[in-house]
């Protein structure tokens, strides 16, 4: 069994993106990272995996690439088709006692539409929202079209509060993410945005000390340079590419930087963390029918954005 902590064990504040490339963060808040991550210290690097890795500087930032960071396609809340009110988002199977204060709710995705929309139009940026502002360790995902495929992935390992959180690794991960050219006003109806808050963050015995589908797991080691490296997946990458935990493991050295022969002896020598994380997902189309008061015509008009929580 894994020793738990109830805090990630990043002592400093860590920035992922979805790629394995150091990302700027657009305030001194918070570090951020992508959602598959590889980090190193003190040099970034990315991974072969054009989609899922993190890369971590000596600066103390730290950036990760994901291919999805939902389980499947499907969103963990839906809109209410008679009020267009968004539904109670149940909580995850296997969340702890601990992350009894934790609420992921689609509202967390629509402030995060309200904050890309606002910013994209010129609008000042929408009022604070009403949910928990508590801190966590969060993601924001960017994906679009049919296919869902990853647009922005950016996010931290250090807990921040949710609202300053969200509203900074909306901008970071749907502008600032090297893989990509920033998000622009013509995409938005393609949109899908998701948002995971990382909880649980557990010290394993070893490098199998984990679960395929359960667990995202960060590693640490020592390159052939002798440079210590970090790297992550979120949970849902393993099972998505149908890896066991040795693929897992070997993909994820790769992604982090490491080019020597991979033996078991090495596996062994591997620090990791394991952690789980909830995660919502809603759509554009679902965004505006939750917005209807404050679009006329597909323009925003007054009164701002959030009013109603005011």
């Amino acid at each position: 069994m894994g020793k738990r902590r109830c805090v990630p064990p990043l002592e400093p504040k860590l920035a992922a993106g979805c790629c394995g490339v150091k990302k700027p963060k657009l305030s001194g808040s918070g570090t951020h990272s992508h959602g598959n991550q590889a980090t190193s210290v003190p040099v970034s690097s990315s991974g072969p995996l054009q989609n899922h890795q993190h890369a971590d500087g000596g600066n103390g930032r730290e950036n990760v690439s994901d291919l999805t960071l939902c389980p499947g396609n499907s969103p963990i809340a839906r809109m209410n088709p008679t009020s267009g009110a968004l539904s109670p988002l149940a909580r995850p199977n296997g969340t702890a006692n601990s992350t009894k204060n934790l609420v992921v709710t689609a509202e967390m995705c629509c402030y995060c539409f309200d904050v890309l929309y606002c910013h994209l139009y010129g609008f000042p940026q929408p009022r604070l929202p009403r949910f928990t502002n508590d801190p966590y360790p969060l993601f924001v995902t960017w994906k679009t079209g049919r296919d869902k495929r990853l647009r922005g992935c950016i996010g931290t390992f250090s807990a921040m509060n949710l609202h300053s959180g969200l509203r900074e690794y909306t901008l970071t991960s749907a502008l600032k993410d090297s893989r990509f050219p920033p998000l622009t006003r013509e995409e938005l109806p393609k949109l899908f945005c998701s948002v995971s808050l990382l909880t649980n963050f557990e010290d394993a015995t070893d490098y199998l000390d984990w679960e395929v589908g359960i667990h995202g797991i960060r590693i640490e080691f020592i390159n052939e340079k002798g440079v210590k490296r970090t790297a992550t997946y979120l949970p849902e990458v393993a099972k998505e590419q149908d890896w066991d935990q040795i693929q897992t493991i070997d993909s994820l050295l790769r992604k982090g930087g490491f080019k020597a022969p991979i033996t078991n002896d090495f596996r062994k020598t591997i620090k990791l963390t394991r952690y789980r994380s909830e995660k919502v997902t809603i759509s554009y189309a679902e965004y505006m029918a939750s917005r209807q008061h404050c679009f006329q015509n597909g323009t925003l008009h007054a009164p701002p954005l959030y009013n109603h929580y005011s």
